[in-house]
């Protein structure tokens, strides 16, 4: 008699056991080995299981926008409306803005440092944002205390937001509170707050803490118009913890770890993106090829788009200075 095995091959498991499986994998993993194994995982990594988290953020920095709005449009499309974060640096185009909204139904987590989202388009997308509850605009010049408003008034369950500006678009300019006004008067709920190098005063910060009663980490690192008190705030704010407005660190953590699942993405490597290559997919003679498993607008992606590995280059960040 012939004995039967007690282990069943992956290619047997269903899509969504599969995809949930991928979703401890690199993003370039997912993206270009995966669909090159069989079939079933082809079909599985192209499932919404394996993208309800989207972090490009590190790769982003280094490719042109149209580049990057092809690559996250492609991502975006695959989650099919269950993407829960998304981190992506850099964004140019007003249209990709509108794409992100469309399918941030379950969108909880949102990082778009150094974009051009200004106050306008953010007047336009911020009623699709409901569900978001952590952000991070630092660095998005375009944006102002009228954008921060839109934020608030639409995004009721926000409890983490950063705020941080560069040093060297703040020097030499005068103190301004319009933002803390905003944050103040539509963010009660916050517990996370990141506003380093500000052009805030202390009053600002005050009408801050004044009205988000919630609030325990406050980073003012070269806000170097805030003056408050040690016993003061240990008195009126005994579970705050304020950073700065002394700049000792690089301070790496952001320190939103107990607020929002975020993934290490210290383990990626550095990839390259290729337009015009052809995509290298699996493909078996003897199946139907792939029929139903990209939509067209996927396909289209793939034909235009070529990945391939090399070894982490150490420079990939020098194009943007490092976060305060």
């Amino acid at each position: 008699m012939e004995e039967t095995s007690d282990f069943r091959n992956w290619d047997e498991l269903i899509p969504d056991a599969l995809g949930v499986i991928f979703t401890n994998l690199s993003l370039q993993e997912r993206v270009t080995v995966i669909p090159i194994v069989c079939k079933s995982w082809a079909r599985a990594v192209a499932g919404p299981y394996c993208w309800q988290e989207i972090d490009i953020k590190e790769w982003s920095s280094r490719y042109q926008p149209e580049q990057l709005d092809r690559m996250l449009e492609m991502l975006v499309a695959r989650s099919c409306g269950s993407l829960r974060k998304l981190c992506v640096s850099g964004l140019q185009n007003e249209r990709i803005f509108t794409v992100i909204a469309e399918n941030a139904c379950s969108l909880q987590t949102l990082r778009l440092p150094r974009s051009s989202m200004s106050d306008s388009i953010v007047e336009q997308i911020a009623g699709r944002l409901s569900m978001i509850s952590f952000l991070d605009v630092s660095y998005c010049l375009k944006m102002g205390a009228h954008g921060l408003e839109m934020i608030g008034k639409n995004c009721k369950l926000l409890e983490g937001l950063c705020r941080n500006m560069h040093p060297l678009d703040t020097a030499g300019k005068p103190l301004k509170d319009d933002e803390a006004n905003a944050i103040a008067s539509t963010m009660p709920k916050l517990k996370h707050l990141e506003m380093a190098y500000h052009l805030i005063s202390t009053s600002g910060v005050l009408q801050i803490l004044s009205n988000c009663p919630k609030l325990e980490f406050l980073d003012q690192r070269g806000c170097w118009g805030v003056t408050l008190d040690n016993l003061f705030l240990k008195q009126k704010f005994p579970k705050l913890q304020v950073l700065g407005p002394l700049v000792l660190d690089t301070h790496d953590s952001d320190g939103w770890e107990d607020f929002s699942d975020i993934s290490d993405s210290s383990e990626y490597l550095a990839w390259d993106f290729v337009a015009g290559g052809e995509g290298e997919y699996y493909v078996d003679d003897d199946s139907d090829s792939y029929e139903g498993m990209w939509n067209d607008e996927d396909e289209r992606l793939l034909d235009e788009l070529h990945f391939r590995f090399y070894e982490g280059i150490e420079d990939a960040g020098m194009y943007w200075p490092p976060s305060p």
